[in-house]
């Protein structure tokens, strides 16, 4: 490499960082979404079209909401999107702020639900989402010493104490899961958000991985009330043990 060449890339290196920093958010506003790894391709129950399509979501989502609060102070909200089911975490200052968050995710092209679990109230403290993240990685590795729980087909997130598990599973399998989950010291409540699934419908996909298993439908929209029990395709909410 020649002598010339190095600080070029150097400052190449410094206007990237930048520009992440930028993205991240400015001041109080903190938006973002889910990280996605190429390996989640792999290992996932959705297809890989289906995935992408997740993350386009996350990032149209995180989007919105810095275009919604760029004026509003003491913001922070994370999106996840699984089968085009949107979770919204994070606190916001109104109740007002809640509900414009939720139409404006509703609006994103391919959102099929939107899961409203905003916060109204001050930022959650650093130490309390330190806190969190230690409780999310205990969560994953309970569930990948679990027999019978198909760890990497499930997303966990945890916020103020709450865990939500989004994924594509059996019954039996998200049973497994949330009740593996509730015993992981710490945990205040246990949130299913699965995509239920036939055993039928994943023996068909394991011979046919061209074609999206099935999925089969559930009932009545989630609640959009923090900590309230959610009735939707197999997801509800469950104390812990």
């Amino acid at each position: 490499m020649s002598r010339t060449a190095l600080p070029q890339r150097i400052y190449l290196a410094g206007l990237s960082l930048a520009a992440i920093a930028l993205l991240s958010g400015c001041g109080a506003l903190v938006v973002g979404g889910a990280a996605a790894t190429t390996a989640i391709v792999a290992t996932d129950r959705r297809t890989a079209g289906q995935q992408v399509e997740d993350q386009a979501i996350e990032m149209k989502v995180a989007a919105e909401m810095r275009r919604l609060f760029a004026e509003t102070q003491s913001v922070r909200i994370n999106t996840y999107s699984y089968a085009g089911q949107v979770l919204l975490l994070g606190d916001v200052p109104s109740e007002q702020n809640k509900q414009s968050a939720g139409q404006a995710a509703e609006g994103v092209e391919k959102v099929q639900r939107v899961i409203n679990q905003l916060r109204v109230g001050d930022v959650t403290p650093v130490s309390v989402r330190t806190n969190d993240t230690w409780l999310s990685s205990k969560v994953r590795t309970t569930l990948i010493n679990t027999k019978g729980v198909p760890s990497r087909t499930i997303n966990v997130t945890t916020e103020r104490g709450i865990v939500y598990l989004m994924g594509r599973v059996t019954e039996t399998e998200g049973a497994l899961a949330a009740t593996a989950t509730s015993s992981v010291a710490g945990i205040n409540k246990v949130v299913k958000l699965f995509d239920i699934v036939s055993a039928e419908s994943l023996q068909q996909s394991a011979t046919a991985t061209t074609q999206p298993a099935p999925i089969e439908q559930g009932g009545a929209a989630a609640s959009n009330e923090s900590g309230a029990s959610f009735e939707s395709g197999g997801a509800q909410a469950m104390p812990v043990q």
